[in-house]
């Protein structure tokens, strides 16, 4: 069974904040007055919400949108709870929950606090995809995400450390959840917090930064390239003894390049490669070493595929920047068990490239709605290997059409498989791949999948221009 790890999409929003500030008028106020700052409040909610305002939950995109309330019943060592009813995956209003909890005015000041902390069970036992803080909507500047957090049906306490308490003097985003179904088998399930609050810790310690998730990574690049810095994480020791890994957003790090002239990096963690050669990025949070570096190898120019040329009008674009893509669900669903596929997608010069790294397999879903190619007869991949090609190379692209029930496994799928061999491609050259559209049923095409096949050692492939034509 292929399981997904869902990517939950944010909605944009567009608000106007109007702060106005009042002066009395009978005196100037003198050099030393201070300025009253941001409030120092620490709960969230406390058998009720504290200080939130009034439009202060915001659903992500797809969610079901009536899935939090709060429960007058139920409540840890109270009767008041949040309640969030996840939906089952078939759900027509939303088939996940997810949403951030925004202060409905200004920022608060949180930089007295190390932890974010709240109390949470589970109508059974499940892990939640993510928990954390920092979500705005306006930035997600300082954004914190615990993973994959196991929720039992006994209240138990959830802490997530906050990796640099200076840095939260003006934060808006005080919580935010997204909880699915891939570990349920597509059965909705009931989930209560209270007590959320951020608190100040004596027993979160011997904080553990790291970039590239700790290792010392490198990769081939060129010049006009954009990469990021990625697997930015932070282990802290609980009084518990559970070692607790954090996702940490980019703005809590400082980084540095060793040769800013080929590969400089910003505060963002955005990589721009302009020079052939090598640059090493480093980084430190809160004044300590991050573990792990990346390693630009800068090749020089690189040479782009050619451009499609084919009339809009003729083609099903899933991946390009020729034409208007059809909605995608996601590039990697990074399928488990099994999956080792990792993404470090960039840009050149605007020209968007889909790169595949310590690949197995790897798929790209169009579910939503699923793809009707019944008027097209061809389909088009560009694909670039970085020298060299392995001797074993053996590549089978498949695509899946999911019948007329629209289900995946749903009893009526058909596959056709398009096989990739070694004396086809040639390293460090686009190679275009067109091959005739042969299934029966093309109507609702929901996936297209690449895989190394007969212990194929390929780890490294990039991707562009993929899409159907007549």
């Amino acid at each position: 069974m292929k399981i997904s790890k869902r990517t939950f999409y944010k909605m944009s929003l567009t608000l106007g904040v109007v702060f106005m500030t009042t002066v009395s008028c009978e005196r100037d106020l003198s050099d030393d007055a201070v300025l009253a700052g941001f409030s120092k409040t620490g709960e969230i909610y406390t058998d009720t919400f504290v200080s939130m305002g009034s439009d202060f939950y915001l659903p992500f995109a797809g969610s079901k949108p009536d899935a939090f309330s709060v429960d007058s019943q139920v409540g840890y060592q109270s009767n008041s709870s949040i309640r969030i009813d996840v939906p089952n995956a078939v759900d027509p209003t939303g088939n996940y929950a997810g949403a951030i909890f925004r202060v409905d005015g200004a920022g608060r000041d949180l930089s007295g606090f190390n932890a974010l902390t709240f109390w949470v069970k589970a109508s059974r036992g499940v892990s939640v995809d993510a928990f954390g803080f920092g979500q705005d909507f306006f930035g997600d500047k300082y954004q914190v995400t615990a993973n994959n957090v196991n929720v039992g049906t006994n209240w138990s306490k959830v802490i997530i450390p906050i990796p640099d308490p200076s840095k939260l003097v003006e934060e808006r985003g005080a919580f935010w959840y997204a909880m699915g179904t891939q570990g349920t088998g597509g059965s909705g399930y009931i989930v209560w917090m209270d007590d959320i609050k951020f608190e100040n810790l004596a027993t979160v310690a011997q904080p553990r930064p790291a970039i590239s998730n700790g290792e010392d990574a490198s990769t081939s690049s060129f010049i006009g390239v954009n990469l990021k810095v990625t697997g930015l994480i932070q282990t802290f020791n609980l009084a518990s003894g559970l070692e607790q890994v954090i996702t940490v957003a980019p703005s809590y790090y400082d980084f540095t390049a060793s040769d800013p002239s080929v590969a400089a990096v910003d505060p963002f963690g955005n990589i721009a490669v302009s020079a052939a050669g090598t640059s090493v990025i480093t980084a430190t949070l809160a004044g300590n070493d991050a573990a792990g570096s990346l390693t630009i190898n800068s090749q020089g120019n690189f040479q782009l595929p050619p451009a499609p040329t084919r009339d809009p009008n003729n083609v099903i674009s899933i991946f390009s920047d020729a034409y208007t893509n059809v909605p995608v669900d996601y590039y990697n669903g990074f399928w488990l068990p099994g999956s080792s596929t990792g993404s470090a997608d960039f840009s050149v010069n605007g020209d968007n490239i889909l790169n595949y790294t310590n690949f197995n397999y790897v798929g790209t879903q169009t579910a939503n709605p699923l793809v009707d190619a019944s008027s097209m007869t061809m389909v088009h991949f560009d694909l670039y290997i970085p020298g060299p090609v392995p001797n074993n190379f053996d590549f089978l692209i498949s695509i899946e059409d999911w019948g007329p029930n629209g289900v995946d496994n749903g009893g009526d799928d058909s596959r056709q498989q398009i096989f990739v061999r070694r004396n086809q491609v040639v390293a460090d050259t686009w190679v275009s791949i067109d091959a005739p559209l042969t299934l029966v049923n093309r109507d609702n095409i929901g996936l297209i999948i690449y895989e190394n096949i007969n212990f194929s050692s390929l780890r490294n492939f990039y991707l562009d221009n993929v899409y159907y034509y007549n």
